[in-house]
């Protein structure tokens, strides 16, 4: 997410005919700054891919739908985000192609451009909205996925899932192995990944 250069603020108004008229790019809206995101790369893409087929495989014929990032997701008056992957059960959410208010999952799978941001900013968004149960965070160097759960008295609980592992989406009753997550997926080689002699 980068913001332009010396932009002026805009209203939520301005912001979402902003996004009508420029098909081509997306844009996210933070207390009345416009951020363009930047293109995802081929291998978080497949990601998204994978997880959207596997969530809506494991959904069909529930009352909840899943959402790619061309849908946004108000988390407050003045803030929009387009989260990667998404999934709303609430019966308002269905009439709307634009805007979801209800999101029961949020999934960011991380880049190396947009890590901090997912991790730390968007983060304490989503915990804060009111029905957001889980919020997924995939990482695109390896095999490794952290579940953020609600649990009771405002406290979250995280998960982490590794090779071999089935990552549970408890807020969907919904159990996904990892290696579906990733597919095909190759990681570059670290000096770590060598053996020792």
């Amino acid at each position: 997410m980068v913001a332009p250069p010396n932009r002026p603020r805009m209203s939520v108004g301005e912001y979402l005919e902003l996004d009508r008229r420029s098909p081509d790019k997306r844009y996210e809206y933070l207390d009345g700054e416009v951020y363009l995101l930047a293109e995802a790369s081929g291998i978080h893409e497949y990601i998204c891919a994978n997880l959207m087929g596997e969530l809506r495989n494991a959904l069909r014929g529930s009352s909840c739908r899943v959402y790619d990032s061309n849908v946004k997701l108000r988390v407050a008056e003045t803030k929009y985000f387009l989260p990667d992957v998404q999934v709303s059960c609430h019966p308002a959410d269905l009439s709307t192609a634009e805007v979801l208010h209800h999101s029961r999952l949020v999934v960011e799978v991380l880049s190396p451009g947009t890590q901090r941001l997912d991790q730390y900013v968007k983060s304490t968004y989503y915990r804060n909205h009111p029905t957001i149960q889980e919020y997924v965070l995939v990482h695109t160097d390896r095999q490794f996925v952290e579940v953020y759960r609600r649990g009771q008295n405002r406290h979250w609980m995280i998960s982490s899932f590794g090779p071999g592992e089935v990552v549970e989406l408890e807020s969907l009753g919904v159990r996904i192995p990892i290696a579906e997550i990733y597919g095909e997926v190759v990681f570059p080689l670290n000096i770590t990944d060598f053996p020792t002699p």
